[in-house]
């Protein structure tokens, strides 16, 4: 069964379907400046471990909307991208590139997220969208963490100005603690045993074992597990590589050691109601390399047929953070 078929149940975010049309998306300009090593203090340095660093921006713009961003999908070609941000926009673009490294955004937009009455989602309270999935279908879901909630939206067909209406969500993800829900969502495409159904996990929601709640919605077998929790890191996004398994991006943070990052590599057979999973550590940095509050991954396939990873952070509008584009090649 695909997550579509859950809208059947769905609760719509008002019966005022016939309001205004929405404002269109608003072009804005994207500035940026080149990252050319990941390790700051050993700039020679390419590899890390079986990650090789392409290259990366520091993004900038001056559309007061801008930043933020929580979750990334970037499209088969490795340019088209859509984000999601913590204020309920969209940020729709193209990466630019120069033997292979990104070198800058351009066709970049903007817009608010609306509900299925033509509003901003925003304005009624739904916004900290964290996490974004695609399907076959062109379909996107975004998890609005404030409020526990997934939202669709048909994409596909209407692009930035696509309604939202919200899935049936299973009872756990409401339980949730404020601030520390869904942050992952992830497609299962066809070809694989959990086909059509929606990965969904929580930032740091815990169970009696301190282990991080996730929950399957949707597919052939849906239910809850979990994912093993180590070393004070939290969920803050996730994606699947082509043979299944599942990447994720988990960071944390302390007054004492600072701010880190790390992915890691989950294999799907270990993903079913009830399990516990857990996985190697494909890369571990901090802040001796050029991260911020890294919230954001995606993977498409480089010209090469390489596996190339794009990691965007979040600056939670300060003056003192960065929103980072960073490009990696698995190396396999």
């Amino acid at each position: 069964m695909k997550v579509s078929a859950l809208l059947a149940g769905a609760i719509f975010l008002t019966t005022g379907e016939l309001s205004r049309a929405a404002d269109p998306p608003v072009a804005i300009a994207v500035q940026s400046q080149p990252i050319a090593s990941f390790e700051i203090f050993n700039p020679a340095r390419r590899q890390f471990g079986p990650l090789d660093f392409r290259g990366g921006l520091v993004l900038g713009s001056g559309f007061r909307h801008f930043g933020g961003f929580s979750g990334m999908r970037v499209a088969e070609d490795g340019a088209g991208f859509i984000a999601v941000s913590d204020k309920g926009w969209w940020l729709r673009g193209r990466i630019l590139y120069d033997q292979g490294r990104p070198a800058g955004i351009e066709h970049a937009e903007m817009a608010p997220m609306l509900g299925a009455d033509g509003r901003p989602l925003a304005a009624r309270g739904w916004y900290d969208a964290e996490s974004i999935a695609q399907d076959g279908d062109g379909m996107l879901y975004v998890g609005i963490e404030r409020v526990h909630q997934i939202v669709r939206f048909d994409y596909a067909k209407d692009g930035l100005l696509a309604r939202g209406h919200p899935i049936a969500v299973p009872g756990a993800i409401r339980s949730l603690p404020r601030n520390k829900g869904l942050e992952a969502l992830v497609f299962v495409p066809d070809g694989f045993a959990l086909a059509g159904a929606l990965i969904a996990i929580s930032e740091r929601g815990l169970d009696r074992a301190g282990n991080i709640n996730a929950f399957l919605i949707g597919g052939p077998k849906p239910g809850g597990f979990a994912v093993k929790r180590t070393a004070d890191y939290d969920v803050s996004d996730g994606t699947l590589l082509p043979a299944g398994d599942l990447l994720l991006l988990e960071r944390k943070f302390n007054w004492t050691s600072g701010l880190a990052m790390r992915i890691r590599r989950i294999a799907m057979a270990g993903i079913t109601p009830g399990g516990l999973v857990d996985g190697p550590v494909l890369l571990e940095a901090d802040l001796r390399n050029e991260i911020d509050n890294m919230e954001g991954l995606s993977i498409h396939r480089g010209a090469g047929g390489e596996i190339v990873l794009t990691l965007i952070s979040d600056d939670n509008f300060s003056l003192l953070q960065r929103t980072l584009l960073l490009q990696f090649a698995l190396v396999e």
